[in-house]
């Protein structure tokens, strides 16, 4: 029997958990996979995908920089991807052509809603940035029907775009109402270099989840900042990685995961 293969492409790409996220969700199934990590050049992701699924691919994640060009390069996308701009899931189709979908936004919102159990609907959201991370939560945020969703971006026209785009809000970071909103979350790279928005600390005020959608073995400059302004509960983007990639699986496989043995297990020293 041959053994499905499946791949994240990246630059860089070493540090990427996929393969073992993955893993565990193939002995969930009682499958047995390989999934391998590609580092594909800055220029050449289309080389090297079509390369992939020449081989035999049976399915891929997209991860950064090159989600941006896998939109451009597949055959058609999900409603998803094309709202996002963006792709992190490749499959292939029998007849050969490739779709892309965009499971990050489905992601976070399974994170939130199952792991942290934590209802969307009615909730007053703010956003904090205008990149592609945001973009790509915006309409399965939507879709959970907030009493609002408000963008906020360190370049406002950014945000204003961006939200103009959805028809949404738009917010300057440093005129936020205080103590106004539920869920507030950082869709920013700041916390990569441990910088947090130029936000106001009474905007946490009655804020019942923090989310950074940065995870690491810490909390981050943001969740500590949010933490210590007043907010309830914090959460690291560590349950919508591991949310999106279960996802991807069930469309490659049509096998639905668990997710939250993968987190605890990716928590706590993966043994």
């Amino acid at each position: 029997m041959t053994i499905a293969l499946y791949a994240v492409f990246g630059n860089p790409v070493a540090h990427s958990k996929s393969p073992e996220i993955h893993g565990r969700f193939a002995a969930q199934e009682g499958a047995d996979i390989e999934y391998r990590r590609i580092l594909a050049e800055p220029d050449a992701f289309a080389e090297a995908a079509a390369a992939f699924f020449a081989q035999g691919g049976c399915g891929a994640n997209v991860t950064v920089p090159f989600k941006t060009d896998a939109y451009h390069w597949v055959n058609e996308l999900s409603e998803r991807a094309a709202a996002a701009g963006a792709v992190n899931t490749l499959i292939p189709l029998p007849d050969g052509r490739i779709r892309g979908d965009n499971t990050d936004g489905i992601g976070l919102v399974k994170d939130i809603i199952e792991n942290h159990v934590i209802p969307l609907a009615g909730k007053k959201i703010l956003l904090l940035g205008a990149g592609g991370a945001v973009r790509g939560v915006i309409r399965p945020l939507l879709e959970q029907s907030p009493q609002s969703l408000t963008i906020a971006n360190r370049t406002f026209s950014k945000a204003q775009a961006l939200a103009d785009e959805f028809g949404i809000e738009a917010a300057e970071l440093g005129r936020l109402p205080p103590n106004y909103y539920d869920i507030i979350i950082n869709g920013t790279s700041g916390s990569l270099s441990s910088q947090v928005p130029d936000v106001r600390p009474n905007v946490f005020g009655k804020c019942i989840l923090a989310y950074d959608m940065v995870y690491g073995s810490e909390p981050t400059a943001f969740l500590t900042f949010a933490q210590n302004a007043g907010a309830q509960h914090i959460a690291d983007g560590l349950g919508m990685l591991v949310a999106q990639a279960a996802f991807s699986y069930e469309l490659w496989r049509g096998f639905a995961p668990e997710i939250r043995p993968v987190i605890e297990w990716m928590k706590h020293g993966r043994d």
